[in-house]
């Protein structure tokens, strides 16, 4: 068997069976890279030397770990909690709780938007936002799965369909890497390319909200780790201390293009102006970098299984046995780029680490079934897009995660990336596949 479906069929198999993801992904780079014909320390090696280029990531999210605990400490969350219990709570009627539900995943829905193209801060959202109204969320007893659907969306759609913030670097990548190929392309035509199968993910949140997670479902109605610091009233010193420390660390993420340096800017602004005490400094940080820890040992232990992926050579093998197998039929060729497309991705975690990998070979074997450019596009965007959401090594399962699991009731696996995997993987293989047979 392909070493590539190894790595990645044990990795998910293991993480389904609830073993810690770090542990599977370590496993699952063994086993591939031991499939391959690499040697143990081969393969030992192999994913020792990708891990240090996940070293930067996960400093990063440490870095945001520690400035959502601070934010928190200024007592504005406090603000937001309070506000919208009074909106849940009044007169006890049904139609406010309501209200309360579509506006909470309304502006969860936007926040996560946003955070792709117009304000590309990425995941550093939602460990600021998430975690102080997991009470709310009790209350109003939403279904975590739900809300870990539409941050999922949100962390992926816009990238994947406009050309702004994150998603300007990917349009570029995939002009980039189809140039390289072979194929020179216009970048206008991605955000048409990429619609139909954009389309499938919005068919797949409107399943998630309307059918799947609409019904209530109780957590306990425990204290989580930033909810037990909303002890201090927010001043209004605080409050204009806090937007400019939101600020700060919005432009010097976009001037540096480092989240570390965003995070830092904002901490900065934070103690200089007296929002947070010097001698709180070490517990805040510590609770915020142990909070988003995992994230980052997952990240890190990624970038090792894709750098054994990628040593054992046995992407392109992959890619020509399904073009032999396949030869002549268009459909079921498209069919099956797509999976391989949702394989690489599964294992790597990142869809913008995918295309560089799988265009070098999927535009030459498209240009043999005689696809048009329009249809190369929509194959090669979805088929690194595949996997993103659902993938256990992903930052847009990994964010939601950390946001909703800070009490410990919410499961990566079977809480986010199963549900994401469902609701978003398979309608858009399905709009992927109906984008290429219509691009022709």
């Amino acid at each position: 068997m392909n070493a590539v479906v190894v790595a990645v069929l044990v990795m998910l198999v293991l993480s389904l069976l609830r073993v810690n993801v770090v542990f599977a992904l370590l496993i699952g780079a063994l086993a591939g890279g031991l499939s391959g014909g690499l040697s143990f320390m081969d393969t030992l090696t192999s994913f020792t030397d990708g891990l240090g280029a996940g070293a930067t990531i996960a400093l990063s999210y440490a870095m945001l770990g520690g400035f959502a605990v601070a934010i928190s400490r200024t007592g504005i969350p406090e603000l937001l909690v309070s506000g919208v219990l009074k909106l849940v709570n009044k007169d006890g009627e049904a139609t406010r709780e309501n209200l309360a539900k579509a506006l909470i995943i309304i502006a969860l829905l936007a926040m996560a938007i946003f955070s792709q193209n117009l304000i590309p801060i990425h995941i550093a959202f939602i460990p600021l936002l998430v975690p102080p109204i997991l009470h709310i969320l009790n209350e109003l007893r939403i279904d975590r799965r739900l809300i870990a659907a539409v941050l999922t969306f949100g962390l992926t759609a816009p990238y994947i369909l406009l050309p702004y913030g994150f998603g300007l670097i990917f349009h570029e990548i995939v002009f980039t890497q189809m140039e390289l190929a072979g194929l020179t392309i216009d970048m206008a035509d991605i955000p048409k390319a990429m619609a139909i199968p954009v389309a499938g993910l919005l068919v797949g949140l409107i399943i998630a909200v309307f059918i799947s997670y609409r019904k209530p479902r109780d957590y306990h109605k425990t204290t989580s780790t930033i909810e037990g610091t909303l002890k201090k009233t927010a001043s209004r010193k605080d409050v204009i201390v806090t937007i400019l420390a939101l600020i700060a660390a919005l432009v010097a993420q976009i001037q540096t293009d480092s989240m570390i340096i965003g995070a830092l800017a904002g901490i900065l602004v934070l103690y200089v102006f007296g929002a947070m005490k010097w001698r709180e400094a070490d517990d805040v940080l510590t609770e915020g970098m142990r909070m988003m820890a995992f994230i980052g040992f997952v990240m890190i232990t990624a970038n090792g299984f894709a750098s054994v992926i990628q040593a054992t050579g046995a992407i392109e093998p992959l890619v020509e046995s399904v073009s032999e197998l396949f030869a002549g039929n268009k459909g079921i060729a498209a069919l099956a780029m797509l999976i391989v497309g949702l394989f690489v991705t599964m294992g790597i975690g990142s869809s913008f680490a995918t295309i560089p990998i799988i265009a070098a070979i999927f535009v030459p074997l498209s240009l043999e079934f005689e696809f048009s450019t329009m249809a190369i596009i929509a194959l090669i965007g979805t088929a690194g897009a595949l996997g993103d959401a659902g993938s256990p090594a992903s930052d847009s399962t990994l964010g939601p995660t950390a946001g909703l699991n800070v009490d410990g009731q919410h499961n990566h696996i079977w809480d986010t990336c199963v549900p994401t995997f469902l609701h978003y993987n398979i309608p858009l293989v399905i709009f992927g596949w109906v984008a290429a047979m219509l691009l022709g």
